[in-house]
């Protein structure tokens, strides 16, 4: 939400400011340009991602309206729910752990934490390791390679958007040119004629320089890094799980285990060990 909110701020200031210069906001609306900037921009994003990736970035930009999911609460109910299972698997064995991760939605334990059921490809990252570790056919470290891998593939996959938007705001300014030339011929064919229709002309040529280059710098630009700021959440995301399940497939205690992930969250919102220690005890009881 508030990369949108700084959006319509720079936008804002911009146009403030041409208000306060004396500026008619008549001249900024020219049609002809924006369907050149419009055109050329969308043409080149999906001819660059085609129409698969178009959707992924429409949806990526939406999810910008929702706050960041990866917040201090959510790491403290994915510490709860891996501590639990772990506690289980302690108690009862591997196999009881097979009913849970086979169906996480009606587990006794998993469906008490909605934060982490919401989150589809941390919910198959985590079951999918879980039941790699109970054929117990793989060593731990073949398992952290494993889900190296998963999550690299993950991450590339989930980074086109961004990487699209971001290369389609480094052209905007080339597109601006583009339509600020071809106004400029239009006014070459205007020499000889009245003085104000050439200045107004220029003016209107020089519009699509003036938005291709605010939309790229105070657009495009800020909801890619958005995007990638909030790729890195989730990736933090999983990569908390990745390091509690290599513990556990070491064999350490159920504490040590969510105590390798709690350490892999930034410390903006990583809860204190007393604080983990607390509320792992207090909802095992």
């Amino acid at each position: 939400m508030f990369t949108i909110i700084g959006i319509l701020v720079v936008l804002g200031a911009v146009v403030a400011g041409f208000a306060m210069h004396g500026g008619s906001f008549g001249v900024l609306i020219q049609i002809n340009e924006l369907v050149i900037l419009a055109g050329a921009g969308g043409g080149s994003f999906l001819a660059a991602n085609g129409m698969k990736n178009v959707s992924s970035s429409i949806k990526a930009i939406m999810g910008l309206l929702k706050p960041d999911a990866f917040t201090k609460a959510a790491y403290m109910d994915l510490l709860k729910m891996m501590y639990n299972l772990f506690n289980v698997a302690r108690k009862e064995g591997l196999l009881g752990l097979e009913s849970h991760i086979e169906d996480p939605e009606q587990s006794e334990i998993i469906k008490n934490y909605p934060s982490f059921l919401a989150n589809h490809h941390a919910v198959h990252f985590f079951c999918d390791t879980m039941k790699v570790i109970l054929t117990g056919a793989v060593g731990p470290h073949d398992l952290n390679e494993m889900m190296e891998i998963d999550l690299e593939i993950a991450h590339s996959e989930e980074s086109i958007p961004a990487d699209a938007l971001q290369t389609v705001g480094d052209a905007m300014p080339g597109f601006g040119i583009v339509a600020a030339v071809l106004g400029v011929i239009i006014t070459m064919g205007k020499i000889g004629g009245a003085a104000a229709a050439i200045g107004e002309s220029v003016a209107a040529a020089l519009v699509g320089t003036f938005m291709g280059i605010l939309l790229a710098y105070g657009v495009f630009a800020p909801l890619s890094r958005a995007m990638t700021l909030r790729l890195k959440s989730e990736g933090q995301y999983l990569a908390c799980i990745r390091f509690a399940l290599f513990s556990f497939a070491r064999g350490e205690s159920p504490i040590t285990c969510v105590e390798f992930a709690r350490r892999n969250i930034e410390p903006s919102v990583r809860p204190g060990f007393a604080e983990m220690e607390a509320g792992v005890k207090e909802k095992a009881a």
